[in-house]
Formats: C-alpha cells, structure tokens, sequence
C-alpha cells in the first residue's frame, strides 16, 4: 500500500472500509481473453510489509524498522514478523500457482542483501532471494522485481543523511548492480524505486514518515528538516538514482539478459472540489506536481514548467548531461492508483508564507484540515490516469503494480468468517479490472495488472488495521497461518478463463491443497 500518511488515519480507515459498497455493479462477461494477447495479471507485496524475520541471518535495520520500533506507526505495530514469507516461501508460491498467477511483484530488501548499506554480500540474503525466485519461476509465475521499495539501510541514513546526499545515488547504484548480476538470469521485468513521488513528502516535508524530517509549521515532532527545500532534493536524488541504475542495466546486462527496467510512481487522480475556476485549477496544478514531477523529466528532461516556475532556485536543475541521461530512462512505467483526490485551491500570494510542496501547488494540504478533505474511489479515474498518460507523455508501456481495497480488521487479528467472505473486495478489484480493459480498448498501452496484495501484509499506514490481501494471514498464530478469502477464488476463477463477476461463496473454483 502506498505511503498515505500524509492524510490522518480516520479518514483512511472509513474510506477504504466503505468505498466499494457504493460502487455500481452491473452484469459482465468479461474474461481475461478481452484483454490484449500477453497481458500479464498477477498480486504483490513488499520486503518490509511481508518478510518478517527482521533480525534473522544477519538482515540490519532500515529506516522503517527503526521508525515503527519508535512507535510511530498507526497501531504501534512492527513488521518484524508480518507475514512470516521469509519462512513461508514455498508454501506462498503453492497459493499463487494454484490461485493462476502470471507473475508476483516483489521487492529485494536492501538491509537484507547488504546489511551495511554498501560492501558485503550477505549470502544468507542472496539464498533466500535466489530460492524465491527458482520457486517462482519453477511454478510457472515471473518474479517482477523492486529493487528499492521504501526499505533504506539505517546505516545510511545515519552516515550521510540518505537521501537527501547524493552519495546515496553511488550506493544504489552498486546494490542494484548487485541485484543485476546475482539475479538477472532470471528477473525479466525491474523496478528501480517504489513511487518516489510520495516518499520525499512524508519522509521530509509533512514528517510522518522516516526519515521524520520536516520544518514548521508543515510537521509535528521532526528530527530535524526544512520542508521546503528537502523533499525536492530528496526526490531529485532518487530520480538520478533511477537513471543511474537504467544507465548501467542498458550498458552491461540487458543485452545479455533480455530484461526491461522502469520505475513505479504512485498514481493517484485529481479533480477539482467544487465548480470553481480556482479548484479546477488546482487540481490540473496538483497533477503536475504528483505525476509531472517524475514523468515531465523522464519524457522530456526536465521538471514541469509550473513546477519551475512556482518552486523557483528551490528546485535542483537537470544539466544537460544529466538531463539526457534521464530522459527515456525506463522501458516502462508502473503506478500505484488507488483514489481520487479532490483539490482545493489556497491563496499563496504572500511573500512571507512558509512554503513546502503543497503551498508551492497552491492546494490544501490535505492533512491541514481533515473536514475539507473529499477523497474517494471510483473505476473512471485509472482510465482518466491512462488518458493523461496517453495525451501528455506519448502512451508510454504502463503497468498497474498496485490497485486493492483494504477492509478494516473486525477486533482481533485472527480469521473471522466476516474475512472469508470479502464480497467488497471482489468488486472493487471487477470494477478496476472491467475499466482497465476497456482503456486498453481505447488505445492505452497498459501491459498488466496486479492486485495489492497477495497476503495480507504490515501497512505502511495502517499497521495490521486493514487487510488489502487475497489470502488472508492469521497474525494471532505464531504460524501466520494462510487462509483463502473469496476475492482470491473469484480472481483465481477469472485468470483460469471465467467470467468477471461476482464469485458466490459456495462456489470454489480455487484448489488450496
């Protein structure tokens, strides 16, 4: 799930709980033959939100580790054992092959593979990588795989500052080498970075995320930051970075191991909160800032004009040289699209007004004032994203790496027959499915589909408060023991030929043994 910690938890847990009670459902008979030859449907999760086996063969703390063990998540939670994949591997790879899978998105946890951030090889971490992937590939699912995905070794952050250095640009450049040499026989499809349009505002510009940096009056709590100037250097890093590792991918590996590389951005949609001039204003404005802001650069080598215009000598400059290095640096771009957002114009006409990202968009944050904020879920805004994608930056290859309905917990962590019957989740996911292919049909260059998430996982906002996953995970048992919701028998109907519609519970296309 996406860092949405720039919005208060309240919020959040109502509106993933009931969003999807208000969609629309109509009779379908769709199945995934409507969809372009070779579309790919698969689910996924990340290192820190499923591995678990936080200090198990020498795996090192990252930013997030430290962050929850502070108590700074939204139950007080950790991910030091989550799901427990690092030791249920196979039995995970058995669910996804009997489920139909095409592919399982993944990530490498950088503190796993090289624990103090640059130098050694841990082989602990390189086996458990190498076997999950021979497992994948030996069940017929492709492994897509991040190499960055939020997890930043603490030893860097504490030695150079992490992202905001760009010494950090070098060090990710050697450890996705490392992911390049030690697993690019196999990995056919990579993610450099995990949507760094959002990691830079909730790590340094409103604060509630690691690295917890931000500056007044934008955060609460801080250690340290400007939240002016931070997020802006910090996502101007992790762009160069994304073009570094795509530089030296094309230059040693790709010709020899036949893979493609892009980056995965989150993806949410923006319309105007009233009628207004202003607000529809803003909302074009705030598109600008959340998707232009990485895909203005790498289509046409340089930040959005409003951009530049707006944030001024506070925005890093793209050289020349450097500008054509990121320019076409990716064979495809990912998003994670979950929500609408609506917009509301702010004035930001005095000189003296502090500014970080969202006064610089001239919109309201939405963490300021949680009574005006309108966010909500509807099918028709990811084939608005592909439009803009197609009108704007020439239709590029595009993949949607997350898209899933969280339901809050019902108490306790453990099964409940409520969790089994997840009839919400199932048309949520039919809804997205039946618009992405009807955008596909309109000319939209989308090549595949994964559903967030596999198993239930840690949230990065939520802790262990809402469930987004397929197959459910009994945190109470010290097993993690896996159970089966009916959302993943109705995809697992889907993806061996049925129709989309809506699974009834007695109905068990889906083998668990």
């Amino acid at each position: 799930m996406a860092l949405l910690r720039v919005l208060t938890p309240p919020l959040f847990l109502s509106f993933f709980f009931v969003a999807a009670l208000t969609t629309p459902r109509g009779a379908s008979a769709l199945t995934r033959r409507d969809f372009p030859e070779g579309f790919v449907f698969g689910a996924g999760s990340s290192a820190y939100q499923v591995e678990g086996a936080a200090s198990e063969d020498r795996r090192k703390p990252s930013i997030w580790d430290t962050w929850s063990h502070q108590g700074y998540s939204f139950d007080g939670s950790t991910a030091d054992v989550s799901a427990d994949q690092y030791h249920h591997y196979k039995e995970d790879v058995k669910l996804m092959h009997n489920m139909g899978l095409d592919a399982y998105r993944f990530s490498i946890a950088w503190p796993r593979l090289i624990p103090d951030g640059r130098g050694q090889i841990n082989p602990k971490g390189l086996e458990y990588y190498n076997s999950l992937i021979d497992e994948l590939i030996l069940n017929g699912i492709q492994p897509h795989v991040t190499i960055y995905h939020f997890d930043l070794p603490q030893v860097l952050q504490d030695e150079y500052g992490g992202l905001l250095s760009p010494k950090f640009i070098e060090d990710y450049t050697s450890y996705a080498e490392v992911c390049f040499k030690s697993f690019g026989d196999r990995v056919k499809h990579w993610v450099t970075v995990n949507e760094p349009n959002i990691e830079p505002i909730g790590g340094y510009d409103t604060g509630f995320q690691p690295p917890r940096r931000c500056s007044y009056p934008f955060g609460v709590d801080c250690a340290g930051g400007n939240s002016s100037t931070e997020p802006y250097i910090a996502a101007h890093h992790l762009l160069l970075a994304h073009a570094s590792a795509v530089s030296l991918y094309r230059e040693k590996y790709k010709e020899t191991q036949g893979g493609q590389i892009g980056i995965t951005l989150l993806g949410w949609w923006h319309e105007p909160a009233t009628n207004t001039p202003q607000d529809a204003a803003a909302a074009r404005r705030m598109t600008e800032f959340h998707i232009g802001w990485f895909m203005h650069p790498l289509v046409y080598g340089d930040y959005p004009p409003v951009m530049r215009s707006r944030v001024g000598a506070r925005l890093p400059v793209l050289t020349a040289p450097v500008s054509k290095k990121v320019r076409r640096s990716f064979d495809f771009i990912g998003f994670n699209h979950y929500i609408i957002m609506r917009i509301r114009s702010i004035d930001t006409n005095s000189s003296q007004q502090p500014r970080d990202y969202y006064v610089d968009a001239a919109v309201q944050n939405p963490a300021d004032n949680i009574s005006k904020v309108q966010v909500e879920t509807a099918p028709w805004s990811l084939s608005k994203l592909l439009e803009h994608l197609k009108l704007n930056y020439g239709n590029p290859p595009v993949w949607i790496h997350e898209n899933g309905y969280g339901s809050a917990a019902p108490g306790a962590l453990s099964k409940t027959e409520y969790d089994y019957d997840d009839a919400n989740r199932t048309e949520f996911l039919q809804d997205y499915l039946e618009v992405l292919q009807l955008s596909t049909r309109n000319g939209s260059n989308a090549r595949g589909y994964f559903v967030w998430s596999f198993l239930d996982v840690f949230e990065f906002l939520f802790g262990y408060q809402l469930r987004f996953g397929l197959c459910g995970v009994d945190m109470s048992d010290p097993g993690r023991t896996r159970y089966v919701r009916n959302s993943a028998r109705w995809y697992s109907g889907f993806l061996h030929g049925g129709e989309l519609r809506p699974v009834a519970q007695s109905e068990k296309p889906y083998s668990e043994k």
